[in-house]
């Protein structure tokens, strides 16, 4: 993987594209780390609120520092819910990267103003912010929107938590992931993952993430028909060394915003 990237880098170099250029390809084909921003919200105003702000304000800064790649979900559902949320997916090229970015996009939102930034405490623009920060699987390869045709608000987007009992059993987990063939088997199955890592920051943990995405809702189920009756998955899963190794398990269905990157 470390030729790959060298060898993509130096591609690139040679044809003329300025090193910024170069670690915004990179972060595409491959981030370092990803931080996914969780908005909760109560209302429709401050949907409004948080969406006029990631558009228009929060998307233009990061993609001018060479983060091109970002994506915006909502869970299915959302216009109804009690606790109504808008997940952030931004990709780093580094930690340096992410330090560096966080501290030049929060000055610069700051300067511009608007009613996300000058929300009030009696009509805050949301009721919790929450942050996970992940770490991308050896196997996961790219960080690019998927290969789906359908208008985006039919797509299903499926993010899936695994939690393990303890951190050796999640080590087994994400070794079934990797080395276990079990990312190489959602490929051939044409599950269009958007990402997996493991969460090194989060409130949830030891816990895995991984997002993949559909045409639609039967679209879904028939892939995943698919997976369950996999020769590959049925001879993977019965390994004894693989067993036990998930103790708890949470599915949200997501659809892309009209101006997600993903």
């Amino acid at each position: 993987m470390k030729q790959l990237h060298f060898l993509l880098i130096t591609v690139l170099l040679g044809l003329g594209m300025s090193r910024s250029q170069v670690a915004a390809r990179a972060v595409a084909t491959r981030p370092a780390y990803m931080e996914l921003k969780v908005y909760h919200l109560k209302t429709s105003r401050q949907e409004a609120v948080i969406d006029s702000f990631l558009q228009h304000q929060y998307m233009p800064v990061l993609r001018a520092a060479g983060i091109t790649t970002i994506g915006v979900f909502k869970p299915l559902g959302n216009d109804t819910a009690a606790d109504r949320k808008i997940y952030v997916l931004t990709p780093y090229a580094s930690l340096k990267q992410w330090e560096k970015v966080s501290q030049e996009a929060t000055t610069k939102l700051l300067a511009t103003g608007g009613a996300y930034v000058n929300a009030v405490h009696t009509a805050p623009a949301y009721s919790r912010l929450e942050t996970v920060f992940i770490k991308p699987f050896e196997q996961m390869t790219s960080l690019a929107a998927p290969q789906l045709t359908g208008p985006k608000n039919e797509r299903v987007y499926e993010l899936r938590s695994y939690e393990g009992a303890s951190e050796k059993l999640f080590r087994n987990k994400v070794q079934m992931f990797n080395a276990g063939g079990e990312i190489k088997l959602f490929s051939q199955l044409g599950f269009n993952a958007i990402f997996y890592g493991e969460v090194v920051f989060g409130s949830k943990m030891p816990n895995l993430l991984y997002m993949t995405s559909f045409e639609n809702m039967q679209a879904r189920e028939a892939h995943w028909k698919a997976f369950g009756n996999d020769p590959e998955w049925k001879k993977l899963s019965s390994l004894p060394e693989y067993q036990n190794n998930v103790s708890h398990i949470d599915i949200l269905f997501l659809r892309p915003t009209a101006y997600s990157g993903l």
